[in-house]
């Protein structure tokens, strides 16, 4: 990752990240208790290209017997204090927690949740501007549950006519997925598409991918 020059981090918080999203930069702090925070980029971007997305076949099958629950921004709060307590130290501050909870309430943020017998075990979050949604963080308490909603937001974001899943940096674990890296010059012309593009409502999509059948049907057609 690069350390850049980005909006200013003095106030507005949550207007600039959405001005840092669409210039393919975004923000992380150096610990939880960080006053100020930075802004990045990667020359090597890593995306998850939506139609070439891969689910493992164990991990169908448990989608498939549907022993858990699925819920949207119902868990904004536990999910980014989940997130932000990881034992390598956190990049998501109290200073940008509050500006991801602003995000929420203005339309801005996604919150994938998994829980199991009423009680939260994991998922995603990340920010969506028009076609572009830039995954943040995930966790998972329970095996798999981060899996689970990664793999429920992908079936949205082709429902709803999305074409970035912006993952920053690649992991091994997303590597499974068919997350793969491109060029900042190639991640800069998807971007400028993305957000050229008018998507139907990433929220009510998820929320179609939990009707009976639906993910049974759409797992048959993912490699």
């Amino acid at each position: 990752m690069v350390d850049v020059e980005g909006p200013s981090t003095a106030k507005q918080d949550a207007s600039n990240m959405l001005i840092g999203y669409q210039q393919a930069i975004f923000p992380m702090a150096d610990c939880r208790d960080a006053k100020q925070f930075h802004w990045f980029t990667c020359e090597q971007r890593g995306i998850i290209p939506l139609h070439q997305f891969h689910v493992p076949k164990s991990l169908k099958k448990k989608i498939k017997k549907g022993c858990y629950r699925l819920s949207v921004n119902q868990h904004v709060e536990e999910m980014l204090r989940h997130c932000a307590q990881r034992e390598d130290g956190s990049w998501i501050s109290y200073r940008l927690e509050k500006a991801y909870e602003e995000l929420n309430q203005q339309g801005h943020l996604l919150s994938v949740e998994v829980s199991y017998d009423g009680s939260f075990s994991g998922g995603l979050f990340g920010v969506f501007i028009r076609g572009a949604f830039f995954g943040e963080s995930m966790v998972s308490l329970q095996p798999d549950s981060s899996k689970i909603a990664l793999t429920h937001l992908v079936a949205a974001l082709q429902l709803a006519g999305f074409n970035l899943l912006d993952t920053q940096t690649t992991t091994s674990h997303l590597e499974r997925f068919g997350q793969r890296i491109i060029s900042s010059d190639d991640y800069q012309k998807i971007l400028e598409q993305a957000l050229d593009r008018q998507p139907i409502s990433l929220k009510k999509q998820l929320v179609a991918t939990t009707e009976q059948n639906f993910m049974a049907t759409w797992l048959a057609k993912v490699n």
